[in-house]
């Protein structure tokens, strides 16, 4: 079987543990999904001569301290992981004990993870010394070529320390300028407007603070529809057929931007944000099986976004609050009572793909 194959063999009993409730311990989390993923890595997580758990790792005054496994070559340590319970949030996890261990072991990567998610770091910034930001981050339930060959680099047979020190700087500065990115398309600062405009030449004279105020919403909005048309793109050959998202904002996609500045966008103004339509098109796909999906459609308003069927608001499949820090989902039952789910990001939505479809049989037999 072929690396990316186990991969996604193991990616596959995700959902039925996390749905089932079957993981609620660390312990449970280290049996269930981490060993078998260390063992896809080639590494025999039953010879102590590869994989030993709960390597002492004494810090100074720190005794006892243990890693909860230490992967190793030649008998040395190569890879530490430190895990967490499954679904724990890992951006409010601190990776203390990891820094710890990572500067008296010979590692040089340490891993934290809560089974589903894998942080990788290193020490690029100063040696020995782990780095703060994980240079690469593997996602269980998001299994693509690109991450999985990173991922293989890892593996028993292809470890080598070398090369993989030589990419992680790559993937880290990847990461750090998608993560830039992803700020500007929710609150572009004035350097990033200042250079769009003097980029695309669309706007010539000063631009000053009034000037890059006013382009402000006309670069975020224009930011907006380039990332919607990607994925339109992306999920064509995925569910099949033309998919039209609803529009980003109110402006429509072929207009011109004009060469002097507009007045700023009342903020009433009901828009929907890429995470939004990136959400709608998860849940399509998840939903083709069992519905034609141009049923499934999609209606934003001030405080949500519902997916809804038949263009019908009495037959919601989900409504998305994705408008707040802390972005949730709310089911509605055969009572229309509520339920509501937190999640961190869109790749959660496949966790509740069972929840998805009951849902859409709930509203399937609803009357019209």
């Amino acid at each position: 079987m072929d690396f990316i194959d186990r991969i996604r063999e193991l990616s596959a009993q995700v959902p039925r543990l996390m749905n089932g409730d079957l993981i609620k311990t660390e312990e449970g989390t280290k049996n269930a999904l981490v060993m078998p993923f260390i063992n896809a890595l080639g590494y025999n997580v039953f010879d102590p001569t590869e994989v030993t758990p709960e390597l002492v790792a004494d810090v100074g005054t720190k005794k006892g301290e243990k890693v909860d496994y230490a992967v190793l070559k030649d008998r040395k340590p190569i890879m530490l992981f430190e895990v967490k319970c499954c679904g724990v949030n890992l951006n409010e996890v601190h990776a203390s004990q990891l820094y710890r261990y990572f500067s008296v072991t010979d590692a040089r990567f340490g891993i934290l993870t809560d089974g589903v998610y894998y942080r990788f770091y290193t020490d690029l910034e100063a040696p020995n010394k782990m780095d703060e930001r994980p240079f690469f981050v593997f996602n269980l339930l998001d299994v693509t070529e690109t991450a999985v060959t990173e991922l293989k680099k890892f593996t028993k047979p292809a470890f080598d320390l070398s090369n993989i020190i030589t990419t992680a700087a790559e993937l880290k500065y990847k990461r750090e300028i998608k993560r830039y990115l992803a700020a500007q398309l929710t609150e572009p600062t004035d350097e990033f407007v200042r250079l769009l405009l003097e980029g695309s030449g669309v706007y010539t004279g000063r631009k000053t603070a009034a000037v890059l105020g006013d382009f402000r919403n006309i670069a975020q909005s224009a930011f907006q529809q380039f990332i919607t048309e990607q994925i339109e793109s992306k999920f064509k050959s995925l569910i099949g057929g033309d998919v039209k998202l609803p529009p980003s904002d109110s402006a429509s996609s072929t207009e011109e931007i004009p060469a002097t500045p507009v007045p700023v966008v009342d903020e009433k103004v009901v828009t929907t944000t890429p995470e939004e339509n990136e959400a709608f098109l998860v849940v399509r796909a998840i939903l083709r099986e069992a519905v034609d999906v141009k049923r499934i459609t999609l209606r934003d308003a001030q405080s949500y976004c519902a997916i809804l069927l038949d263009d019908n608001n009495r037959r919601t499949i989900v409504r998305l609050y994705f408008n707040s820090a802390k972005k949730s989902m709310v089911f509605l039952d055969e009572q229309r009572q509520e339920e509501r789910v937190h999640i961190e990001s869109i790749d959660d939505l496949y966790k509740y793909a069972d929840r998805f479809k009951t849902a859409l049989t709930v509203v399937l037999n609803m009357k019209k």
